[in-house]
C-alpha cells in the first residue's frame, strides 16, 4: 500500500507534556500574584483607568539567558524609578516569525546551531520567565505557535500577535482564549484595518482545537478576550506613528465600537528598520501623549545591552548582549530615552 501521510516528515520526537514541564518548573504563589497584578495594571492602562504609559522594552529576541537577565536587572531598577509615570514591561520573545528562513528563536533552536533542541528551549524559556517574575518584572512575548502558550502563558503579562499572523484565523481564535491583554500588530504592508478586525474577532467567543496540559488533543471554548488592542509598527511604505495616523486609527476603532487603545512599536517600519530610528518614533509619541493624546497607551522598543546586531550560525561566536535578529538600541540609549520621556510626561 502506498503511504499517503507524513510523506515529507523526516522524523519526529515526543515532547514532555505542558503539565510535566510546569511541575518541573512550577509557578509559585508569589509569582502567580505578581503576574495577576501585572495583567490587571495593563488592563487598567488600556481602559484609561490608570493614566500611566506602558513601556515594553527588551531584546528583539532572547538569545542568551545571561545577557537577558543582566538586561532585566538593569530594567528592574529603572522601572522602580519611573513607576509613577511608566509601567515598564520586558520583551521576552522566544519565537521569531520569518518571511523566508532564519533563526526562529530560543524555543526552536536554543543552541543557535540548527540542532533544534525544542525541549531544551521550552525549559530555558520557562525558567527565564520565572526568574523575570521573581525579580518583579512583567514579561511580554509574541504568541506564534499555538501549542507553546500551554507551556509558558501562565507567566506572561502581555502578548502580541505579530504582523504576519494578525490575519490568521488560528491566531485570532487563540487570542480570544489567552489570559492576558493581547495586542494585534498591523500587517507588514501597513494595513491597520486587518488588525482592528482581528481585535473585534478575538473579543468574541470561539471554539478551536488545541492541546491540554496533559498533552491530549481537545477542543477549547473561549469567552473572548476583552483586552485586545492595536499595535502600530509601521509597514513597507514607512512609519505610522505620526499624529495623523493615530487620529485615523482612533476614529476607525471608535467607529467599529472598539476601545481606541494603541501601542506604538517604535521598531520595524516605524524606524525604517534602523535601530537609531526608534528614538525618533518614541519621542514623537511621547510628545503626542504630553499634548493629551489619550489613545496612545504604550510604547515598544527593541533594546539590548549593546547597540546593533550580529550575524549568527554554525561556527560563529556569539557576543552576549548584541542582537542576532533585528538591530537594537543599547541599554545606555534606552535608559536615556526613558528618562528624557519621563521628564516630559505629567499625570
Amino acid at each position: 500500500m502506498k503511504q499517503t501521510y507524513n510523506v515529507n516528515i523526516e522524523g519526529h520526537e515526543a515532547l514532555p507534556t505542558p503539565e510535566k514541564i510546569k511541575k518541573e518548573l512550577p509557578i509559585t504563589s508569589a509569582i502567580s500574584e505578581n503576574v495577576y497584578r501585572y495583567r490587571k495594571t495593563i488592563e487598567a492602562i488600556l481602559s484609561g483607568k490608570d493614566k500611566r504609559t506602558m513601556v515594553i522594552t527588551g531584546p528583539c529576541s532572547i538569545d542568551h539567558i545571561g545577557a537577558a537577565l543582566e538586561y532585566a536587572e538593569k530594567l528592574s531598577k529603572l522601572s522602580e524609578e519611573v513607576s509613577d509615570r511608566f509601567f515598564v514591561i520586558m520583551r521576552a520573545y522566544f519565537e521569531k516569525p520569518r518571511t523566508t528562513v532564519g533563526w526562529k528563536g530560543m524555543i526552536y533552536d536554543p543552541c543557535i546551531d540548527d540542532s533544534c533542541r525544542i525541549e531544551k528551549g521550552i525549559r530555558l524559556a520557562r525558567k527565564f520567565l520565572l526568574d523575570l517574575a521573581g525579580m518583579g518584572t512583567p514579561a511580554a512575548t509574541e504568541m506564534l505557535e499555538p501549542v507553546i502558550p500551554q507551556y509558558i502563558a501562565d507567566l506572561i503579562s502581555w502578548a502580541a500577535i505579530g504582523a504576519r499572523t494578525t490575519e490568521s484565523q488560528t491566531h485570532r481564535q487563540m487570542a480570544s482564549g489567552l489570559s492576558m491583554p493581547t495586542g494585534f500588530k498591523n500587517t507588514t504592508d501597513g494595513d491597520i484595518k486587518v488588525a482592528i478586525e482581528a481585535i473585534k474577532t478575538a473579543a468574541s467567543k470561539h471554539t478551536f482545537l488545541g492541546v491540554t496540559d496533559k498533552g491530549q488533543m481537545a477542543f477549547f471554548k473561549t469567552k473572548g478576550n476583552k483586552f485586545c488592542h492595536l499595535v502600530l509598527r509601521g509597514g513597507d511604505t514607512g512609519p505610522n506613528y505620526g499624529s495623523e495616523y493615530i487620529a485615523f486609527a482612533r476614529e476607525l476603532m471608535k467607529k467599529m465600537n472598539i476601545n481606541p487603545a494603541i501601542i506604538i512599536d517604535c521598531s520595524h517600519g516605524n524606524s525604517f528598520k534602523k535601530a537609531e530610528g526608534q528614538s525618533i518614533a518614541f519621542m514623537d509619541a511621547i510628545n503626542q501623549i504630553s499634548k493629551s493624546e489619550m489613545s496612545i497607551r504604550g510604547l515598544m522598543l527593541e533594546s539590548y545591552l549593546k547597540h546593533g546586531k550580529q550575524e549568527s550560525g554554525k561556527g560563529k561566536k556569539i557576543v552576549p548582549g548584541l542582537s542576532i535578529t533585528d538591530a537594537c538600541i543599547s541599554w545606555d540609549e534606552t535608559e536615556t530615552l526613558i528618562r528624557d520621556a519621563y521628564s516630559k510626561i505629567k499625570i
